[in-house]
């Protein structure tokens, strides 16, 4: 059995307008549920915000956060949980969170936490996870991080998850390590949490599989995506990385024809499409300069191919997010 503690660990959850809140219950609940099974208080935590009153959820759910970031105390973990593309109401959060990070509280973050974290010029140059449906506009913005695709990343000083469910994960991780592995298990097998995921396991991607067969790319398939997204920005030919893969061009458009539905020029488009939706929806790039990020030099073709894929120009889809960033009705989604 662990060792009985008489201080809680407290961990402090920075929300910002628009925050994902599964990412928030999944990491408090499994720290609840912990407490009733040791039957004692090994874990506590409070909401905080930047600015009294209220914050709103993606979900529309009003939430009423205990303290302010200015008046928050006695925290040995703080996780920032925001959408990707928040910004700071208070020109003294980035100097209040290095603060804390350099007086011993752990920092996190979670989904699009990952952003406001790095902003405030945390982060160092840990490998953070970071995930999937951001990578290309975390990329853009800071091209000079360590971005992970590991469902979590836990270093001494930062801890990150890429989603709601590698929050869970994160947490059984501190029931494990603050109480005992048993307790973690349990904890799991309440909410039927079928294993717990630790360091070193990839995310989950969607493939674009039209075919039924799940996620799991076969290894040929997944080695030629690995090098198609390796560098966007200079495209490669798909009769070269079939060369450079030792196999037929024809052998590369049946095996990505069977597991994904798609040809091999058809399918990295796609990647390219969405990689550069990613950077349209969270960062203020030039439309040029995102185009040049995913191998276009003409903006007129990007621009084409863009509105094929989504239905709407690139212009016309940023136009769309900046009026619902404005209104405050329709939150940027986040995962």
């Amino acid at each position: 059995m662990g060792v009985p503690v008489s201080k809680p660990l407290t961990i402090g959850f920075l929300i910002f307008p628009g925050f994902p809140m599964a990412c928030l219950t999944s990491f408090i609940e499994p720290l609840r549920a912990a407490n009733e099974i040791s039957s004692g208080r090994s874990f506590a935590w409070q909401l905080i915000s930047e600015t009294p009153g209220k914050v709103t959820a993606s979900a529309e759910v009003d939430f009423e956060p205990s303290v302010t970031l200015s008046d928050a105390s006695d925290l040995d973990y703080l996780i920032l949980l925001s959408p990707p593309n928040v910004r700071f109401q208070e020109k003294s959060t980035p100097g209040s969170l290095r603060s804390l990070s350099r007086h011993g509280v752990i920092l996190g973050a979670v989904s699009g936490g990952v952003f406001p974290l790095v902003r405030a010029g945390l982060g160092d140059d840990r490998p953070l996870s970071v995930h999937w449906c951001y990578r290309a506009a975390f990329d853009a913005e800071f091209p000079d991080k360590s971005a992970s695709d590991q469902v979590v990343e836990i270093d001494p000083r930062y801890v990150t998850a890429s989603g709601a469910a590698a929050a869970f994960d994160l947490a059984l991780h501190l029931i494990e390590t603050r109480l005992n592995p048993a307790t973690a298990t349990e904890v799991a097998c309440w909410f039927q949490h079928p294993m717990m995921r630790k360091a070193n396991v990839r995310q989950a991607v969607p493939t674009g599989d039209v075919t039924g067969q799940g996620a799991q790319l076969p290894d040929l398939v997944a080695r030629a995506v690995d090098m198609f997204s390796d560098d966007m920005t200079e495209p490669l030919r798909v009769a070269d990385v079939a060369h450079a893969m030792g196999i037929s061009a024809r052998h590369m458009e049946r095996s990505f024809k069977q597991a994904t539905g798609l040809s091999p020029s058809h399918y990295y488009r796609k990647m390219r499409m969405e990689a550069a939706r990613q950077i349209v929806m969270y960062t203020n790039d030039r439309l040029a300069d995102i185009a040049a990020s995913v191998g276009y030099v003409s903006q007129q073709a990007f621009a084409k191919h863009y509105q094929s894929a989504f239905g709407v120009t690139p212009t016309e889809d940023r136009k769309r997010i900046n009026l619902y960033r404005a209104s405050g009705n329709i939150p940027v989604p986040s995962v």
